[in-house]
């Protein structure tokens, strides 16, 4: 970064489960994860809070969120941000609080991402999250979120050939890891006959090709360099942070297959950390349908074009493989509540560069990588994270 830019570290994780929290408001969700990641810190006094959110105005009529979380964990006073970017909204909560700390403005920072989902009818759900995409030129035909993903999907198979069999190691790899997450929504695996016999949702993505509805919220704590060193013993630094955007309708783009905004933010983020591809140890890309995962491996450089679900078919995204994906579960796995999934990403990045991830434990993992999307693609958010050793 240019200028007198600070080194920013992450020293404090919580989370909410993810699933169906009837009994917890929106609020409810965000406070449990705030404290949770002071706790975690051992901090009590912030000076900022960042909160990803996509739906609260839709979904629990409720906007003015992030004061209103602010009051009630107890921050009342602190600067307090809603931050938008559709499903990337929690990673683009995270590049705010990083350039929050990085920039010197501020020495303590929660960054945020909440989301309640599931006490709202599947119609309205599904409205508001065609607000992803071209309001006056996709969804007000009538398509879903979901039906753009099939056609990009669709469009994949034919030009290189695949079957819709063929995407079933995604969905596997993602079940199995949230089997060993105690947070993930999912928490069994499933097999490949179960993948083929799920119901068809937009044909050719099935229920199993598709990540779940949530209610869920998780916070990070960020800091300086110097202060990290001082308050925690197992601080982990966030080597580079990048967005880039594309059109966010499907028939302007040039090539509807390759995620354009997801390669030059990768390429950003390699270049601000010092790394390439090769350097990553495990990705967190955002699997929010099984296409997705296919050509973010592809757009940020782990698998040429077309070759992406090679690697799903090999076994290569494993925990044990060349490069794990999902190593928690996954938007697939854990579950989606959109608004909070980039820090949810970021919180388990963390959990495997601490060696807290458990049986899901990236062995020697030093750096590892998480990526969120907004629409499809037309926003993706990077960040690369670091053990230190």
């Amino acid at each position: 970064m240019k200028g007198n830019s600070r080194e920013v570290y992450v020293v404090g994780i919580g989370q909410t489960a993810v699933g169906e929290h009837w009994e917890k408001s929106l609020r409810d969700l965000a406070v449990e994860s705030i404290l949770a990641s002071l706790k975690d810190a051992e901090v009590e006094k912030v000076e900022a809070l960042y909160l990803g959110n996509m739906l609260s105005g839709e979904l629990a009529e409720q906007e003015h969120l992030a004061a209103l979380v602010a009051d009630y964990a107890g921050l009342k006073g602190s600067e307090a941000l809603k931050v938008e970017a559709a499903c990337a909204s929690g990673g683009a909560a995270l590049r705010a609080g990083y350039l929050a700390v990085m920039s010197g403005l501020y020495d303590l920072v929660l960054v945020s991402g909440a989301e309640k989902m599931t006490d709202r009818e599947n119609g309205l759900v599904t409205s508001a999250l065609a607000m992803a995409a071209d309001a006056e030129f996709e969804a007000v035909q009538g398509i879903s979120f979901v039906a753009l993903n099939a056609l990009v999907m669709r469009r994949y198979m034919h030009e290189y050939g695949f079957k819709h069999e063929d995407f079933a190691g995604f969905a596997i790899n993602a079940h199995h890891n949230a089997a060993g997450n105690p947070q993930a929504m999912f928490q069994r695996p499933i097999s490949e006959e179960d993948f083929l016999q799920a119901r068809m949702i937009a044909e050719p993505i099935n229920l199993l090709d598709s990540s779940p509805v949530a209610d869920g919220a998780a916070t990070l704590l960020l800091t300086s360099g110097e202060v990290a060193k001082s308050i925690s013993t197992h601080p982990v630094r966030i080597l580079a942070s990048s967005v880039a955007t594309d059109t966010i309708a499907l028939h302007d783009r040039d090539d509807p297959l390759f995620l354009q905004a997801a390669s030059a933010s990768a390429q950003k983020a390699y270049k601000q950390a010092g790394v390439e591809a090769e350097d990553i140890d495990f990705f967190e890309l955002h699997d929010a349908f099984s296409i997705m995962s296919a050509l973010s491996l592809e757009a940020c450089g782990f698998a040429p074009r077309g070759q992406g679900v090679g690697l799903a078919k090999d076994g290569e995204i494993s925990i044990e493989g060349r490069i794990p994906i999902s190593t928690r579960g996954g938007l697939k796995g854990r579950g989606h509540p959109v608004g909070a999934s980039g820090v949810y990403q970021v919180v388990e990045v963390v959990e495997q560069l601490r060696g807290q991830a458990g049986l899901n434990q990236v062995q020697e993992a030093e750096i590892g990588m998480a990526q969120s999307l907004g629409g499809i693609a037309a926003t993706a958010i990077t960040h690369i994270l670091a053990r230190e050793s």
